[in-house]
């Protein structure tokens, strides 16, 4: 058996397990072939508070991708097609990589409720996506790989967003013939990093689509750093400890021998709990509730966890599309000191990078304080003009 059919026979057998529950979850099943990755697999017709208001439709789907170990893997999102006729070449296409949510399924934007565990998030960063359908480009959303489908997600791990932020982009062509090739990434804090890591790696994966652009709000960065930070026992500790566990349970989604449970003290393994069965408002409530001077069980082996989020780190990459990265100065989630050191690294690997900044903005306001600089910066790019770089 030559490789091409042990990969095909491999993605058949993994996806065959996890078939039963995306078919009876989302309906239709896209019909039979080869399965590659970007290949779609189910679709169905959405009107939940996920559906974009816009959109003539907006479409449920799964579809197959790849893991960080480069793996198949079944992804969820939801594709939403505008109104109108369809242009000449196609809709251009905006993929979307959420911001943090959770990593658990309820957390999936793809499931997302009017009264759901990540709506108030959701909810902002979609009134902003309508408005690019609203003006005509059809935006997907992945849902990143273990959210809403089978298996652990492996929060802030860069190959794996970035697959499944490519690939939903193959699968919404497949799923409406409109859909264009001609398309950008944009994405907000976690997504942020997944944007980077689509604007250094998209092109190389997926050649047959036309990558024009990356726009990047508030990117998530120095993850290697929470083993330090919370054994510092510094200030900031209380408001950054829900975002511990879900940390924990993203290295152990990416390397299962990197065992969350056994990083933590038996007062603080609750925290665990709650980010497996909630999204970041649950974990936030428990989080109130844990002391931070008692979190890690005495044997926790702490430096494994930096050492595999440092692999994860931005510093190293080189954008090769024109990138626009937006931070806001009023950002607690996010500082503008961070941005500003990663966006000097990316300057210095030859990086053509534009970096704004908003005075007062914070972690969620730059969405709307920056749309009309993006819109602007994307339209720059699509009209065929290079916009000038902030870089040197």
């Amino acid at each position: 058996m030559n490789d091409s059919s042990t990969r095909s026979v491999l993605v058949a057998f993994v996806l065959a397990s996890m078939l039963g529950l995306a078919g009876c979850a989302n309906g239709e099943s896209a019909e039979g072939g080869e399965l590659s990755p970007g290949s779609l697999v189910t679709h169905r017709a959405l009107a939940t508070a996920a559906a974009l208001p816009s959109a003539v439709r907006t479409e449920l789907i799964t579809y197959v991708s790849e893991d960080a170990a480069g793996q198949p893997v079944l992804v969820s999102g939801t594709v939403a097609i505008p109104r109108g006729d369809v242009p000449e070449g196609g809709w251009p296409v905006v993929s979307w990589a959420h911001g943090t949510t959770g990593v658990g399924d309820a957390c999936a934007p793809s499931a997302d409720t009017a009264g759901g565990p990540a709506h108030s998030y959701v909810s902002r960063a979609g009134a902003m996506l309508d408005r690019w359908v609203a003006d005509g480009y059809v935006v997907v959303q992945t849902d990143y790989e273990g959210l809403g489908t089978p298996g652990g997600h492996p929060y802030m791990n860069g190959e794996s967003a970035r697959n499944s932020v490519v690939d939903i982009v193959r699968a919404a062509r497949e799923l409406d013939a409109g859909v264009g090739s001609r398309w950008t990434v944009m994405g907000h804090s976690q997504g942020g990093h997944a944007a980077l890591y689509t604007a250094a790696g998209g092109l190389d994966r997926a050649p047959e689509l036309e990558l024009q652009a990356a726009v990047v709000l508030a990117p998530g960065s120095r993850t290697s750093d929470v083993a330090g930070f919370f054994a510092s026992g510094g200030p900031g500790i209380e408001q950054a400890l829900s975002f511990l566990p879900v940390l924990l349970l993203g290295a152990e989604a990416a390397d299962p021998s990197l065992s969350a449970d056994a990083m933590l003290t038996d007062t603080a393994r609750p925290l665990l709990s709650a980010a497996r069965t909630g999204c970041m408002d649950d974990v936030r409530a428990v989080a109130d509730t844990v002391p931070v001077d008692n979190l890690f069980a005495p044997d926790a082996e702490m430096s494994r966890i930096g050492e595999y989020y440092a692999t994860q780190e931005l510093e190293s990459l080189t954008p090769v599309v024109p990138t626009l990265v937006v931070q806001g100065t009023a950002d607690v989630l996010v500082s503008r000191a961070a941005t500003d050191r990663i966006t000097e690294a990316l300057c210095g690997n030859g990086a053509a990078l534009t970096y704004s900044v908003y005075d007062g903005a914070d972690h969620r306001g730059v969405l709307e304080e920056s749309l009309p600089e993006v819109k602007a910066f994307i339209d720059k790019v699509r009209s065929g003009e290079v916009p000038e770089p902030t870089c040197g």
